[in-house]
């Protein structure tokens, strides 16, 4: 786990100035204490971080749940029973995980997932422009589209514009400048300039700029437009932000419906976002899905006993994670140390960060995962693609994650019946070893995104020093999800030994360097 301190460290820094204000932030979201928001990015560093086989994932208090939070509370009577329910919810994950319901997130299509990805991204943009302008009257929680004061994404944006902060607006601009030049220029100058990130380096500066100027002139930087943690006067008021559940209300039927509806949306949040970081990740690692049901079972219930929110995998600190450099499950563990240690060493030092410094890293965060690139890429890969992709994208920017994901889901199942209406499809396997270890696999007439869990499965179990013979000539539609599927497996053949032979129409290949590539030149037939 120590292979990669150099990148893991790093990043795991990157990951802490990301974390530290949502947590925050979710917490206010969610009508809880702030401390508590804290607890949760604790627990889903440390202990959701050290159980999870994910590399790469980071965990904490997601901003799909605010909303049932804010409600639970609220419904349940208090606080102290609602983290009753955040209990019961992590049992129930527990339970999930042993059915092995973590499959699930495999028959979510690619197209979706990416919608999530680049929607989350905009998302991500748009509720920083204000505080990036020194307009801070929302927390950084607030991912819906249309909010509780009755406001929107985009009046706010406008109403930023009206309330500009020139102080913070200036740091916001010198913390973005140096994220850009760190990263496009000065990273590629030496080893020193990729140990020590640029988010780094733009906080320090954020923090010097406030120091240097003095609050109440035209430049400086007020009080509200820093980063807000609890500060304990002493040991004693430390413990004092913890709250335990009150278990004497566990009869209370709201408390199990509460649980189980944290437990399936904390589930459903956390698988996708496992699929949509495994996408990210440049090294193709693949995260056990029931291990990580398990994991953040357990983080919820730590988390509820001492007072926390509920957990799940956060695709805004994973590609964060991922963008810094993070290789293993170390950048999380870190995150979530260096989180507990700066609230009890230096929360007044902390206290000084500029939001608009944080704005300028999650804008450069959120322009990673929305590149015009993307766009473009899903459109040549033709209507069955871009229309679910795209339907995704709206629905999250203009409802929120769950709603939007579900209509891009739903979008495209309706494109897959479309096309199934013609062809059924099945997986074949033929073992044709005979003393020779060879495998023979045979695609169907149309093998879709459905098909997409049995093949992961199959070819995850071949074992070393194979040879695979792939025989496509049968197969009329091929879904983008399963050549990216043998696009990711070639790479991970090299390391097995397993040679592959494809067989098409246009003859046969050994090895294909690029399955997307070869399949987006086969001719195109008709039905």
């Amino acid at each position: 786990m120590f292979k990669y301190i150099k990148n893991d460290l790093p990043a795991s820094v990157v990951v802490f100035f990301v974390a530290l204000p949502l947590c925050l932030g979710i917490a206010l979201a969610s009508g809880a204490p702030l401390f508590s928001g804290v607890i949760a990015g604790i627990i889903g560093g440390v202990v959701v971080g050290a159980l999870s086989g994910s590399k790469i994932g980071v965990s904490g208090p997601a901003a799909g749940l605010a909303a049932i939070v804010l409600t639970a509370i609220g419904t349940l009577g208090g606080y102290e029973n609602f983290l009753v329910a955040v209990v019961l919810g992590g049992v129930i994950q527990l339970v999930f995980g042993f059915l092995k319901a973590g499959i699930i997130g495999y028959y979510f299509p690619s197209s979706v997932i990416k919608g999530m990805l680049t929607g989350i991204g905009i998302i991500i943009i748009l509720k920083q422009i204000p505080h990036f302008f020194g307009y801070d009257s929302d927390p950084e929680g607030d991912f819906a589209f249309f909010q509780v004061d009755g406001q929107n994404t985009f009046s706010e944006i406008f109403k930023a514009i009206n309330n500009i902060s020139l102080g913070a607006t200036i740091v916001g601009f010198i913390g973005l400048a140096i994220l850009i030049f760190w990263s496009s220029i000065l990273s590629k100058k030496g080893k020193f300039f990729q140990i020590i990130q640029g988010p780094l380096v733009a906080v320090v500066v954020g923090i010097v700029y406030y120091f240097a100027t003095s609050e109440n002139s035209k430049y400086g930087i007020s009080p509200q437009h820093l980063v807000s943690v609890p500060v304990p006067d002493s040991f004693d008021s430390f413990l004092d932000q913890f709250s335990f559940p009150n278990f004497s209300a566990i009869s209370n039927p709201q408390i199990w419906v509460t649980a189980f509806t944290i437990a399936l949306v904390a589930s459903l949040e956390t698988l996708l976002c496992v699929e949509a970081t495994d996408k990210l990740d440049p090294h193709k690692n693949v995260t056990p899905t029931n291990r990580e049901l398990l994991a953040q079972g357990t983080g919820n219930i730590i988390s509820g006993l001492i007072g926390g929110l509920p957990i799940t995998q956060v695709i805004v600190r994973s590609s964060a994670n991922i963008q810094s450099g993070g290789r293993t499950k170390l950048s999380a563990i870190i995150h979530g140390f260096l989180l507990l240690i700066s609230v009890i060493l230096i929360p007044t030092l902390l206290n000084k960060i500029p939001l608009s410094v944080l704005a300028a890293i999650l804008l450069v965060v959120g322009y990673k995962l929305a590149k015009p690139a993307v766009f473009k890429e899903m459109l040549q890969l033709g209507w069955k693609q871009w229309i679910p992709f795209t339907v995704t994208v709206v629905g999250i920017v203009f409802t929120d994650l769950l709603v939007g994901i579900g209509l891009g889901l739903a979008v495209g199942i309706v494109v897959i019946l479309i096309k199934s209406f013609q062809n059924s499809h099945f997986l074949h396997i033929e073992d044709k070893s005979n003393g020779k270890h060879k495998i023979k696999m045979t695609f169907a007439e149309e093998v879709t995104f459905f098909n997409k869990g049995a093949i992961l499965k199959e070819l995850d179990s071949l074992p070393r020093d194979t040879y695979l013979e792939l025989d496509v000539r049968k197969t009329r539609y091929l879904d983008n999800d399963i050549i990216e599927i043998l696009e990711d497996f070639a790479f991970k053949a090299k390391e097995r030994n397993i040679d592959i032979q494809l067989v098409s129409e246009r003859g046969i290949v050994e090895n294909p360097p690029s399955y997307i590539e070869f399949f987006n030149l086969r001719p195109k037939k008709s039905a």
